[in-house]
């Protein structure tokens, strides 16, 4: 686990006329975007947009056209983007005998966590989950945990591996609302001290109003990108989503 530290401003992610196909059919179509360290930039859009086939793309988990650059603007250097990436749902079987520490573990071990417990690892883990409020939840079996204390375990999975970029598909799905003003607060304290860019797909545009940086549109292609009030006025966003959908702080 990386010490924390204030994002830069020199490192950015490049994605380049990124395109997706599934057979005859056009998911993705020449979508660029400049993400740079230190924000948070939310994808938001209809069901169908391309939204999930867009992380998926991203991950290289699907193929695609185009390309995707990490460069360092400092020196110019083009290196390999690491990425953490927490999925819109995950599924655990009850009663599987696995704690959060088992589960983690083994995500960073390469021998199996039963023959060896490592206090530098346990040391890890346990700061680790602290970021996201998570510390007591250690020794929890995971079949047993809520939705809410899940998410929280992924996002610590997620950045222990100090990623360049955080993909996060809908990660407050199924959230109740403490839970989800926790995920935003925590959201606003990793791009303040990590020096890392998040990419968030979400419909919470209230949220996406009071803690993104960047806004983008997404329908098949990027429709709009800016702050939330210049995507949120634009024509483009009347035409996905109408007026009544529209945050009552930017209607004001």
């Amino acid at each position: 686990m990386r010490k924390m530290i204030r994002p830069c401003g020199l490192h950015c992610i490049k994605i380049n006329h990124l395109g997706v196909k599934f057979g005859d059919q056009e998911v993705l179509e020449d979508v660029s975007l400049h993400i740079h360290c230190g924000t948070l930039n939310a994808v938001i859009g209809k069901n169908g947009a391309g939204k999930s086939t867009l992380i998926r793309a991203i991950l290289d988990d699907i193929p695609h056209e185009g390309s995707i650059e990490f460069k360092d603007r400092e020196n110019g250097r083009i290196q390999k983007l690491k990425i953490g990436y927490v999925p819109q749902s995950i599924n655990i079987e009850k009663n599987m005998p696995v704690s959060v520490y088992d589960l983690i573990a083994s995500y960073r071990c390469r021998f199996p966590v039963f023959l060896k417990k490592s206090r530098k690892t346990e040391a890890e883990i346990k700061k680790a989950l602290a970021v996201f409020e998570a510390e007591e939840l250690m020794d929890r079996q995971v079949c047993n945990l809520s939705g809410g204390q899940l998410q929280r375990v992924m996002l610590a999975m997620a950045v222990m591996d100090d990623p360049n970029l955080l993909l996060l598909d809908e990660p407050v799905s199924g959230i109740d609302q403490s839970g989800m003003e926790l995920f935003y607060r925590t959201m606003d304290y990793l791009k303040k001290n990590f020096d890392l860019s998040v990419i968030l797909i979400s419909h919470d545009l209230d949220y996406v109003v009071k803690y993104a940086d960047k806004v983008i549109l997404l329908d098949k292609t990027v429709r709009k990108e800016g702050s939330a009030k210049e995507v949120f006025q634009s024509e483009a966003f009347q035409e996905i989503f109408g007026q009544e959908e529209l945050p009552g702080y930017v209607r004001g």
